[in-house]
This record gives structure tokens, C-alpha cells and sequence, in this order.
């Protein structure tokens, strides 16, 4: 066979799927004896020229094609656990966009990457949807092999100063590695293969902002958590050049005068409520409300670019200074957020309730609506109680009294079938126009916030219903019965105030009873933080156990789609199970229904504790200036190191290490949530007040330190009698610490200078 023409064996390699060797190509043209040498010139000449590059192990692509053997960075994983890579090496100012590479399963027994992890693969092209297909040879490191910190430069270089506070050292950055960094960035680094050294290294990936910058305090603790304020191109592409749908297969709503009722800081309106007696002769005094929803369903569709963003987001996750949404502003504040006077598509539950505040019949219908009016909650309540103005004065016969005629019902109701009753604040962070913490208050409640709790409580029970009534899949929001240990714990440190928990507890009731007790007592705040304690994480589940908090035997999350994606999950079995029009619940998301509802119960921890990491670092810089300043303050956790507190003035936590204590042995007694001196009796105690001088607070890694005042004098709770002392408990610790010295050779209480001196064994 003659040497095929350059054309043809180019476009011969550009066609495969994979790098190809010498001997492949030579078998392909079957080339033979004395055209070897001619076919081998050819492909040198086609390498000189540029036109195919030589890869790892002598094979040949094209020169957009990567190596056969490359190293890749996972990027996502789908809603349906499709795994999508990207490679290290890649500058898309360069080399523009990265392809996209789909991580093949590898071999059996090999657990699948995660987000974050490097992979040494095997590449080869695709005529798919993707670029690259990549078989996984070797995972190189997880996401834990990156480490966040502030770039800091001393006399000897630059050092990577880690923002988790948990970390105990800092990484050298060698001056190659910086990748553009300087003193004072706040950058993550990667971390580098070493052997036997002091300091561990670090290459810098990416700037992502300055220390000086308050908005850092965020990024710092959204880039810790995974979470990503951007959304990918297909994403954002795919929310353009949406609009709202006709009223064909709609209910019109539009003459409803819905009103939505929000903070002041609201930006997307997604429930509105409506309130008329009911005109059946049938439910006397009985009442026909209306919850319509932000019909998100219709623009995010099950297999879509948005729709795998959402799941993989599972909520909104909210900082003091910024939103990261579930979906995009296009739909989040524009199409999906019921503006008032504009037509929006909507979910809508009518229900119907007795005098008594009873469910008696609930109807799912997909609307057109047209919001009569945006209402703050401070608004409303002061239309309520008679202070009106040009918004809600028209509204108050029509719509406001309503409103409220129907809360007080639903609110008897929620007080006779016993909801938990749990009276504690939510504190607010006040942020300036420059993003810098000024402040923080305690957040006001009214009854226009109990109002709106009660009407999105009863649309999410008829949801619940409603499902079942069809028997359709349903995402339950559960939450089970505290646990026994939890109670018993509760249960002897209570007693010790006169008050006592019931045996066994299978009502939210018998716990009402107990808070009833304590609102006149001192200490109330802190017998109510001691009931939080017991009670289990609310959860996702595809199967019903209840909700034991709000005493309800059904429960579903209907009413926040926009944020929410169990909510968008439960708009869409509510549409194929009433034959509501396209876009219901698909046989695939039936099937991966349980692992949806795993996913989005740990997005929500994520970003729960996520909130929590920024507002630690927006305190702790708020107090930089403060250091030294002394506050009151209460001990809200005992540990065997040492105790948290926190102040009354702005509600910051911070740790009052054990080394600050006065110099005695001090045993922690778990059962009395305390910390006690052996010689001295000394006793720390929770829910007692204190006086502390901060010693330190540092807004990068959201560490607050205090320091008692007055120590020597203990911090204990005035009439707390305990039913146990601390012999039994004092006698088991030092038992304890007594049988480890014994076997290390050295005294009960400790050991003599140079006890332990001698060689060691070998064994």
C-alpha cells in the first residue's frame, strides 16, 4: 500500500478519540518494509510543522487535543452523579474556554471523586455532548489538599496564613508559586508534595480578594463552604429570553388582591397571601384563604442547565452582606418574584378552614396572578394597629383585617395542638453601605411575622396532603422526637431549678408545659436554650415520620421554590399528580428521590454552617478595636478546654480557654454542664453571668478570645441546687487520669522530673 497523502493521515488523527503510537498508524495504513522510514519523515514533518504534537508514551494528536494521560480537577457533579473535570493546567485567558471532560466510573471497589479532587486520567475525545471522555488512574488529593489563607511576607519569603482557625501552622509559598499574589491577598493555595520539611508549601490557584476589603469576610467563608456566587455560562444563558406564559391551562387570578409581606431587605417576592370568609353555609364562620407561589417549575425544567445548578446549590444561602441564590437574578429577582401590579405565573393553594382553625379542604390550581401590593412587616403591623398610610389604607377592609381575623384562628390552633414554644432572639448584623459591621440588634417580631409563619405552615401541610390524597411522591420536611440521652442530660441539669421533664416525651406539648413553668423564672432564657438542645435536625425525607416541633403528622416544603429546591421538587409532583401542564415530576426524579433528599439536607447544613462561619468573622472584626474592652456576658458552653460566652450587648462567641482559669485542676462535669475545681471548688457554670476582657479577636479565621474578669470568684447559677455533687463524678475523672499514669509508669497525680527517662523500647 502506497504512503498515504499528509491530508488524510492528518485528519485521520484529528478524528480519534485518543492519542495515537507509531504503530497504531503504521497498522492503520498498513504500511510495511521500506515505507517505514518515509512514513516516519512524514510524521516528524507534520510534527516540525506544527499540524500534530507528540503526547506522553511517543503517541500523536492534534495540538488542541490534550495528553493521553493528564491530570484533571473535578468541577461537578450532576443531578444524575455524572462526574465533569476540567483539566489543572489550563489558562482560559490563553487558551479560552476549558474543554469539558466527563469522568468515567473507575475501577471496581475505587471510591468516585468528589468536588475539588485532582485525578490523574486517561483522556481520550468524544463525539458526545462533551469533549473528553477520562478514565480515573489515580486520585491525587481530595478537595482537603487546598487550604485558604491570607498571603503574608516575612524576611525569609511569603507564607500562606491558613483562615480556618482549627489549623496549626502556617505554608511556605516558594517565590515561583505566588502566581501573581503579594502581602495582604487573601488566595487559595494548593498543597505540595513534601518529605521531611518544617514548613509545608503551597502553590497559589487564585487571588480572591484583599484583607482589607470587608466583603472578604464573606468570600473567606463561602469559598470554605464550596459555595459559588457565579453561575456557569450554559446556566445563565439558558435564564435569558424567558418571559411569563399565557393564561391558557391557568386559573386567573389577577382580580385577587394578593398582597406579599416581606422584610424591608426583601429582593424576590416569592409567596402572596389572600384572606375571605368562606360562603359555604356549611362552615359557618369558617374562612377561604389563598397561598400562591412563584411558579418556578415552569422555567426550571428537570434535566436542564438550571435545574442541575439548582440541585446542586439545594437552597439560597444568606451572609450579612450578600445573597448566594439557588438561581439566578433573571428568574430569582425578576420572573419568579411577584412584583407588585405585573402578571406572574403562580402555584396557588386555596384552603378552607373551620372556625377552629381546622383544614378541612384544600384545592392545588397553576395561576396567573397580579399582586396588589408589596407590604414590609413593620407596615402592616402598624396598619393593624392603626397607623396607616397611602399603601395599606386601601387595603385594610378588603385585605388587612382579613388577614389578621384569620391569624388569630390559625394561631389558637397552633396553641391547642401544642407546637413547640421556643422564645428565643435572632440577632441581626447591621452592615454599612461599605460592607463593614456597625452593629447588631435583636431582630423585631411582630404578630405581621407570626401571620405569615401561619399561612406558609397551613399551604405546606394542604401540600403535604394534597400529595398524599394522590399518593405522589412527596419531599417531607421531618423531624423526629428528641433522643433519650439528650433528655436525660436536659432532664438532671433542669431539676437542679425545681423544674422537671416528663419520663418519656411524644409531644411537644409536655415539653410547653415545662417553658410555661420558666417564662416567670430568671433563668428562662437559658431553660429554653437547654430544650433546643434536645430536640433532633430537621431533615428531608421521601418517607413521613411528622414533624414533632409543630405537632403536625404531614409536613412539606411548598412555599419557597425560589430558594428552596425540596420546594421545586414539591411543585412538580403537585403538577403531574393534578395534571397541571407540562413540567411535573419525572419517572427519574421519582427514582432519585431519596438521594435527592440526602443532597439537599446536607446543602442545608453547608450553608447553615457556612452563615454561622461569616457572622463569627464579621464579630471578631467588629471587635479588633475593641480588644481589651471589658463586656457582661453569659456562659453558653462548657468544655473539657475551656467555655464559650457570649455577650449581651452584640451577641459575639468566644472561647475563655481553661489555661485563663484560676490554677486548680478543674473536672468537667457534664451531668451539671460545668467546670469545677477540684481544690478550689470553684465552679463555672452554664447560664451563668460573667465580665470578660476580650484578648483577642481576628477577623480572618473568626477567632474571639475572652478572659474573665474576677475569676477567682467562679461564675455559678444563684439557687441552682444540684442532686448530684461532684464526688462520684470527681472520683471517676481522677480514677481515670490515675489508670493512664499507672500504665505509662508514672503517679497518680502526675509524675516526678525525669520519671520517664531511659531508653525505649523497640517494641
Amino acid at each position: 500500500m502506497a504512503l498515504p497523502e499528509k491530508s488524510d493521515l492528518l485528519s485521520f488523527i484529528a478524528s480519534m478519540r485518543e492519542p495515537l503510537s507509531k504503530r497504531d498508524l503504521t497498522q492503520v495504513f498498513k504500511i510495511k518494509g521500506d515505507d517505514r522510514r518515509p512514513f516516519k519523515a512524514m510524521l516528524s514533518q507534520l510534527e516540525k510543522d506544527g499540524l500534530i504534537v507528540r503526547q506522553p508514551g511517543q503517541r500523536y494528536s492534534v495540538p488542541e487535543g490534550l495528553p493521553a494521560v493528564t491530570i484533571i480537577e473535578v468541577i461537578d457533579i450532576d443531578i444524575d452523579g455524572d462526574v465533569f473535570a476540567r483539566p489543572v493546567d489550563w489558562n482560559e485567558e490563553l487558551q479560552g474556554p476549558h474543554p469539558r471532560i466527563e469522568v468515567l466510573p473507575g475501577k471496581k471497589g475505587h471510591p468516585a471523586p468528589t468536588l475539588g479532587a485532582r485525578v490523574l486520567a486517561r483522556i481520550r475525545k468524544t463525539s458526545s455532548q462533551v469533549d473528553y471522555e477520562a478514565v480515573p488512574i489515580k486520585s491525587l488529593d481530595e478537595a482537603t489538599g487546598r487550604v485558604m489563607g491570607l498571603v503574608v511576607q516575612q524576611k525569609k519569603g511569603f507564607v500562606l496564613r491558613p483562615t480556618d482557625r482549627k489549623s496549626k501552622h502556617d505554608f511556605e509559598i516558594p517565590q515561583a508559586d505566588l502566581n501573581g499574589a503579594s502581602d495582604g491577598d487573601l488566595a487559595l493555595g494548593e498543597i505540595q508534595p513534601s518529605r521531611g520539611m518544617k514548613l509545608k508549601k503551597v502553590r497559589i490557584r487564585e487571588v480572591i480578594g484583599r484583607e482589607d476589603d470587608p466583603r472578604a469576610i464573606s468570600l473567606i467563608a463561602l469559598h470554605e463552604a464550596g459555595l459559588n456566587e457565579e453561575f456557569p455560562h450554559d446556566v445563565l444563558k439558558e435564564a435569558e429570553g424567558l418571559d411569563v406564559p399565557s393564561l391558557k391551562g391557568r386559573e386567573d387570578l389577577r382580580d385577587i388582591p394578593l398582597v406579599t409581606i416581606d422584610g424591608a431587605d426583601a429582593r424576590d417576592y416569592d409567596d402572596a397571601v389572600f384572606a375571605e370568609p368562606d360562603p359555604d353555609p356549611k362552615n359557618p364562620d369558617g374562612w377561604h384563604l389563598i397561598v400562591a407561589i412563584a411558579d418556578v417549575s415552569y422555567y426550571v425544567r428537570d434535566g436542564s442547565a438550571l435545574d442541575r445548578e439548582a440541585w446542586k446549590r439545594g437552597n439560597s444561602t444568606y451572609f450579612p452582606d450578600r445573597v448566594v441564590p439557588m438561581l439566578p437574578e433573571n428568574l430569582s429577582n425578576g420572573l419568579c418574584s411577584l412584583m407588585p401590579r405585573v402578571e406572574r405565573a403562580c402555584l396557588a393553594m386555596h384552603m378552607w378552614i373551620n372556625k377552629d382553625g381546622a383544614l378541612i379542604g384544600h384545592k392545588c390550581v397553576r395561576g396567573l396572578m397580579k399582586s396588589a401590593e408589596r407590604l414590609v412587616y413593620e407596615q402592616l403591623q402598624a396598619a393593624k394597629d392603626g397607623q396607616t398610610d397611602d399603601a395599606t389604607d386601601p387595603l385594610m377592609e378588603q385585605v388587612i383585617e382579613p388577614l389578621y381575623k384569620v391569624y388569630e384562628i390559625l394561631e389558637n390552633a397552633r396553641q391547642e395542638r401544642g407546637a413547640l414554644d421556643l422564645d428565643l432572639p435572632e440577632r441581626q448584623i447591621l452592615i454599612d453601605e461599605k460592607g463593614n459591621m456597625t452593629g447588631v440588634k435583636t431582630r423585631s417580631r411582630v404578630d405581621a411575622h407570626k401571620l405569615i409563619e401561619e399561612f406558609m405552615i397551613l399551604a405546606n401541610v394542604a401540600a403535604a396532603r394534597a400529595l398524599e390524597d394522590k399518593k405522589a411522591p412527596c419531599v417531607y420536611r421531618v423531624h423526629d422526637r428528641p433522643a433519650s440521652d439528650k433528655l436525660d442530660s436536659a432532664r438532671q441539669f433542669l431539676d437542679s431549678f425545681g423544674l422537671s421533664l416528663p419520663g418519656s416525651i411524644s409531644k411537644p406539648k409536655q415539653v410547653n408545659h415545662l417553658l410555661t413553668q420558666a417564662k416567670s423564672h430568671p433563668y428562662s432564657h437559658l431553660i429554653s436554650m437547654m430544650v433546643l438542645r434536645t430536640q433532633s435536625q430537621a431533615v428531608y425525607a421521601p418517607s413521613n415520620i411528622g414533624h414533632f416541633g409543630l405537632a403536625l403528622d404531614k409536613y412539606a416544603h411548598f412555599t419557597s421554590p425560589i430558594r428552596r429546591y425540596a420546594d421545586l421538587v414539591v411543585h412538580r409532583s403537585l403538577i403531574e399528580a393534578y395534571n397541571l401542564g407540562p413540567a411535573g415530576l419525572t419517572k427519574g426524579e421519582e427514582a432519585r428521590l431519596e438521594e435527592t433528599c440526602e443532597h439537599i439536607s446536607t446543602t442545608e447544613r453547608n450553608s447553615s454552617n457556612a452563615e454561622r462561619s461569616a457572622v463569627d468573622r464579621f464579630t471578631a472584626a467588629y471587635l479588633e478595636d475593641k480588644v481589651g474592652a471589658e463586656f457582661n456576658g453569659v456562659i453558653n458552653g462548657v468544655t473539657r478546654f475551656g467555655l464559650f460566652v457570649t455577650l449581651d450587648d452584640i451577641g459575639a462567641d468566644g472561647l475563655v480557654p481553661i489555661r485563663t482559669l484560676p490554677d486548680d485542676y478543674f473536672i468537667h462535669d457534664e451531668e451539671q454542664h460545668a467546670l469545677i475545681g477540684r481544690k478550689t471548688r470553684i465552679i463555672f457554670r452554664l447560664g451563668a453571668q460573667v465580665r470578660v476582657k476580650i484578648t483577642e479577636a481576628e477577623r480572618i479565621s473568626g477567632s474571639t478570645v475572652f478572659e474573665i474578669i474576677n475569676a477567682k470568684q467562679g461564675a455559678d447559677i444563684p439557687g441552682f441546687k444540684p442532686k448530684k455533687g461532684l464526688k462520684k463524678q470527681e472520683k471517676s475523672v481522677m480514677k481515670n487520669r490515675s489508670d493512664k499514669n499507672k500504665k505509662r509508669g508514672g503517679k497518680p497525680y502526675g509524675r516526678k522530673k525525669g520519671a520517664f527517662k531511659g531508653k525505649r523500647s523497640k517494641k
